[in-house]
């Protein structure tokens, strides 16, 4: 699955969030959007990385980023993933991994030594216009919103 670079069009998507809600990348535009890509809620990195961002969102909202977090998980596990951590961001369902693909976020990547197929730990953010502002692949759950909030001059 060929990877997204700065200056791509994002590819438009519209999918059931953790409330029930339609949200499509068309909802944001004119915004920034950080969409972070990740294998299964309710999982120990997962939760982490999804912490950190809660932890963060006002940091990243104050300097104009919004955030969603898309999984193959369904609305429903979204919606007990949101209400355990209490998380104060949509989370999105692509069990069809349709956007997961588009973005680059589902292939081939190393686990424990082994080739799988799943989903890559991705983070693309969106600029205003629609375009690929940053794109990172394989990124490690720990410590990846401090080192984004970095790229993006936040800190």
């Amino acid at each position: 699955m060929p990877r997204l670079e700065i200056g791509d069009k994002a590819p438009a998507f519209t999918l059931t969030s953790d409330s029930g809600k339609e949200v499509s990348l068309a909802d944001y535009a004119g915004k920034h959007l950080v969409i972070f890509f990740y294998p299964a809620a309710m999982t120990p990195g997962c939760t982490k990385e999804a912490c950190d961002f809660r932890d963060s969102l006002a940091t990243l909202q104050g300097a104009g980023y919004e955030v969603v977090g898309i999984s193959p998980d369904k609305p429903e596990k979204l919606a007990k993933f949101v209400e355990k951590e209490s998380l104060t961001y949509p989370l999105l369902a692509d069990p069809d991994k349709q956007v997961l693909e588009a973005y680059g976020a589902y292939g081939e990547k190393k686990l424990y030594g082994k080739t799988v197929v799943g989903v890559i730990r991705s983070t693309i953010v969106v600029g205003p216009e629609g375009t690929v502002e940053l794109a990172r692949y394989n990124v490690k759950a720990t410590g990846h919103v401090a080192s984004l909030s970095k790229a993006l001059q936040l800190v």
